[in-house]
């Protein structure tokens, strides 16, 4: 490192692992691990969580998600609902239930969602009739089934988010922002990330870089996971004056073609669209906002007289829809920490516990196995298993 600025002039020891993203990935990552190991965080952007993170409407909701998400998702509840004394200032979760709803061509979906006995469990049927009165825009014609949980909940993105990344901090470990890697790559016992001015280095490397995380990998020389990220459009219409819409559920059909919820006293709404795109600064799609609204006004007696706000965010998935999380095959030191899609926010806890033991050479926590989550399902080796 002699002739170039190294992490050790920077105020901090040479670290034993190198998190590259401090999105909600890196962040809860970073606040398990500094536990144990001197860790460095490099963010490419200003600030951490501008893309997906801070653009992220995100809802806790144990039926949500594949088997594997949902198990993660309750083994985070626990941190979520009762976080470590000063972790956070106000509570990460408040009350939004969810209501999956399905016109007569979505019946079977609903049915479907139903033969897991997690599902069974957290839920309760509802009749057109009993749908309606929960929330009375909705057309009494276009319901018919309906699917409730009552122990979903809001998340504050940036409360849960800022508490990991504070937490990582407090226990002496590093962000630096505004990094530009030019050059990742092994040499001996190390991997070097080599910026304009800098070179940093350490035994691990964890690519927690979101809808980057492929092109981080092939500048490292490392097989592709598949990563492929998804634009999401999102819109703010004004909510109806008669109502008082404060606790109405998140609504979502069964099939997953729109959702609306209650967003600070205005109905946020999306096509619920999965776009592929490259890794970019993702800004709304004019076809998917119209897309938004007609679909709206399909399931309600609403008519959007304009929108107030709109945005968009890239939702990452592998190509199995389950997060990979693990040592990419044969090349040492090199960790997955990727493909969280759009439930990132309500599995970080049980995620980043994963992760970090997985660093630390340990088994999964109990309590996540005990969640059906195992190794072999979260590793980037399926994918290589896939491709031989």
């Amino acid at each position: 490192m002699r002739g170039k600025k190294s992490l050790n002039g920077n105020g901090m020891d040479a670290p034993d692992v190198i998190i590259i993203g401090a999105g909600i990935a890196g962040a809860s990552l970073g606040y398990e691990l500094s536990l144990t190991h001197r860790v460095l965080m490099l963010e490419r952007e200003a600030h951490p969580g501008m893309h997906a993170t801070g653009r992220s409407a995100a809802i806790f909701s144990e039926i949500y998600g594949n088997a594997i998400v949902r198990g993660l998702s309750r083994a985070s509840r626990s941190f979520l609902f009762d976080p470590p004394a000063g972790f956070a200032s106000a509570p990460l979760v408040g009350p939004r239930a969810t209501l999956f709803i399905a016109p007569r061509d979505q019946i079977p979906s609903l049915h479907a969602m139903r033969g897991d006995a997690d599902v069974i469990a957290g839920t309760r049927p509802m009749t057109a009739v009993e749908a309606v009165a929960c929330v009375p825009i909705l057309r009494p014609d276009y319901v018919m089934e309906a699917l409730f949980e009552s122990g979903a909940s809001d998340i504050d993105v940036n409360g849960l988010h800022q508490g990991f990344l504070s937490g990582f901090k407090a226990r002496g470990s590093a962000l630096v922002c505004n990094v530009n890697i030019e050059r990742l790559k092994r040499e001996g016992m190390f991997w070097v990330v080599q910026t304009p001015g800098v070179r940093y280095q350490a035994p691990v490397i964890v690519n927690a870089a979101g809808a980057w995380a492929d092109e981080v990998a092939r500048l490292a020389h490392v097989p592709s996971a598949g990563i492929q990220p998804k634009r999401r459009t999102v819109v703010l219409v004004d909510a109806p004056q008669e109502h008082d819409i404060r606790n109405w559920p998140l609504v979502i059909d069964a099939d997953e073609t729109f959702y609306f919820k209650p967003d600070a006293g205005r109905i946020l709404l999306t096509p619920a669209d999965e776009t592929p795109t490259p890794p970019c600064d993702a800004h709304p799609d004019e076809m998917d906002m119209a897309l938004a609204v007609e679909r709206f006004e399909t399931a309600t007696t609403m008519t959007v007289r304009r929108i107030v706000h709109k945005w968009a965010g890239l939702r990452s998935f592998a190509p199995d829809r389950t997060p990979v999380v693990g040592f990419a095959p044969r090349v040492q030191g090199f960790f997955w920490l990727a493909g969280q899609g759009g439930y990132g926010m309500q599995t970080s806890s049980a995620m980043a516990r994963c992760a970090a033991a997985l660093i630390r050479g340990e088994d999964l926590p109990e309590d996540i196995k005990a969640q059906g989550v195992s190794t072999q399902a979260i590793s980037p080796a399926r994918f290589a298993t896939a491709r031989t």
